[in-house]
């Protein structure tokens, strides 16, 4: 009774060529697309806007730093917690009391925030805000899978999810920043959990296309938990690395641009990073791959870490617009290939729960990576920060070689879909 792919692409898409025009004819698709963007637009505002408005209440960036972390590391060890009750109970069941305990914990941190509290206090109220950010990304994903079920659609929508997760992370920040620098420091927050809630409301609305609720006699093994697959934890390695060249990126463009005396410069640098990704991101899904994701990624993740390497060594605009261009385009064929392995290592009832994983990891991995790279900055020289993303990668590169066979199918009875199609957000900025 669930449906699997729609009719025409997939009758079509064996002799065709997948491309966008033909994922976003796929029925009932805009009927979650439009309002999943809008809700997970604010994502992208959380970090910044908390940092912006602390900073004007505390004058220190070390606390605002400290309090955005607290929401990073909060959403980063409940996210899997919300993915796996979103595949027990449906994702209605727990977006809904998810997006209003965001908003209330977000408006109370603006409050307790404006009123000048104790820090201690603004960190119980980050604890609950970043706990409730509502997974709308792995969310819509697990909503293409139910669509695509079978589809070569299914890496260009990886990769159409990959490209609108940067346009929320190019376009969300700047919003914020215009928001709390133009009309009031506490803009950011309140539009975040205003959007949110309204945002998160309407995508719940859409019952048709939500994934159905398993259970009966296979409950127990159809919600296990995704952590328990071996894969699922080697990915998890491999996107705390990704993690940590967006929390490097952030903090060591900043103090460069900053000690350059240009910190206007920071925004086109940060843009121009972002722009290489979902240049890739669209590449990806254009191309119809023959060579399996496995080998994909570890390829991929040799490139980003080889990118990622050099970024230290960059002493001109230039030439650090350059590598970041070049470590973005690294990084979205890496995403894209690792959220495609969770169909074929994840039985359907758990994946949500995997993709929240990963988009945890993420934000974990930028939230080391933010504090490493700031104190590398602070104690060493300039641009030493850098060193995070490059540590961060290679790290995990050598985790991703030595345990790359889990990565590899298991046929064990049941059907395994080739190349998947979901790529979650990150949550990153």
């Amino acid at each position: 009774m669930a449906s699997t792919v729609t009719e025409e692409p997939s009758k079509d898409s064996a002799s065709s060529r997948p491309g966008y025009g033909q994922l976003l004819r796929t029925r009932g698709a805009w009927t979650f697309l439009l309002p999943g963007f809008a809700a997970r637009q604010p994502f992208a505002m959380l970090t910044i806007s908390i940092v912006l408005l602390v900073q004007h209440t505390t004058g220190s960036y070390g606390a605002a730093g400290a309090a955005a972390a607290v929401t990073g590391v909060s959403m980063a060890v409940f996210a899997p917690y919300s993915g796996r009750l979103a595949d027990r109970h449906g994702q209605r069941a727990v977006l809904i009391p998810g997006v209003l305990v965001h908003a209330v914990s977000g408006l109370t941190l603006t409050a307790l925030a404006l009123a000048h509290a104790p820090l201690w206090a603004l960190f119980v109220a980050a604890v609950p805000t970043g706990a409730s950010v509502p997974q709308v990304g792995p969310m819509v994903r697990a909503r293409w899978g139910v669509k695509l079920q079978g589809s070569p659609l299914m890496s260009t929508a990886a990769a159409f999810e990959s490209v609108t997760d940067e346009l929320t992370f190019v376009v969300g920040p700047l919003l914020a920043t215009a928001l709390c620098t133009a009309v009031d420091p506490a803009a950011g927050l309140v539009t975040e959990a205003t959007l949110t809630l309204v945002g998160g409301l309407l995508f719940a609305a859409q019952r048709s296309t939500q994934p159905a609720v398993t259970g009966g006699g296979h409950a127990r093994v159809r919600h296990a938990s995704a952590l328990r697959i071996p894969g699922v934890r080697v990915l998890i390695v491999t996107f705390l690395g990704i993690g940590s060249v967006f929390g490097g990126m952030q903090v060591s463009l900043a103090a460069f641009t900053e000690s350059i005396g240009s910190p206007g410069l920071n925004g086109v640098l940060y843009g121009t990073f972002a722009a290489g990704n979902m240049l890739a991101g669209l590449v990806c899904g254009a191309i119809v791959w023959k060579v399996s994701p496995q080998r994909r990624l570890l390829v991929g993740y040799a490139a980003l870490a080889l990118a990622a390497s050099g970024l230290w060594a960059a002493h001109s605009v230039l030439v650090l617009a350059a590598l970041g261009l070049l470590v973005g385009m690294c990084i979205a064929p890496a995403l894209i290939t690792g959220y495609t392995l969770v169909e074929s290592l994840v039985p359907a009832g758990a994946r949500t729960e995997a993709f929240t994983w990963l988009t945890g990891a993420v934000a974990l991995g930028q939230a080391a990576a933010v504090t490493v790279a700031g104190q590398l900055e602070d104690r060493l020289w300039g641009g030493a920060g850098f060193l995070a993303p490059m540590g961060g990668t290679l790290l995990a590169l050598i985790t991703l070689m030595a345990l790359r066979s889990r990565l590899e199918t298991r046929a064990a009875g049941r059907t395994v879909a080739r190349g998947v199609g979901h790529r979650v957000p990150v949550a990153v900025d």
